[in-house]
């Protein structure tokens, strides 16, 4: 058996390399901040972000997805920790809708079903780019 060591891989189109379909590595990931004035902290194959109200984003990719039929990993948390000990709370109920090609959009809920802004949200997306 072969084995490939590198410390970058990249297609021929500067994107991220196709590996057996792209199911095993993130087609698209974002960590941003969803209060005041969204912004991105980091991301790959996400252009910007869409602030639709409260609790309420759409991450739009820079290369649009093959289909609809991939998967999304959401995570949010209402505190930043900022010293070792303290616990950060996570929202893990999150509407997903509508899956399309170009954006997805996340709904950030609270406990008692109503949206909430949190100053950090995570979205991961696995699935073949177009």
């Amino acid at each position: 058996m072969s084995t490939v060591k590198a410390n970058n891989l990249m297609n021929v189109d500067g994107g991220i390399p196709t590996v057996k379909g792209q199911k095993l590595i993130p087609t698209a990931w974002v960590n941003f901040n969803g209060t005041s004035t969204v912004a991105i902290r980091a991301s790959e194959n996400v252009s910007s972000i869409t602030d639709n109200g409260t609790g309420d984003y759409s991450a739009n990719f820079a290369v649009a997805m093959a289909n609809i039929n991939y998967s999304v990993s959401t995570s949010g948390s209402s505190h930043i920790s900022t010293h070792s000990g303290y616990t950060a709370y996570l929202y893990g109920s999150t509407n997903i809708n509508p899956l399309s090609t170009g954006s997805v959009r996340v709904q950030c809920i609270r406990h008692d079903a109503t949206f909430r802004d949190l100053p950090i949200v995570t979205i991961t997306i696995l699935g073949g780019q177009a």
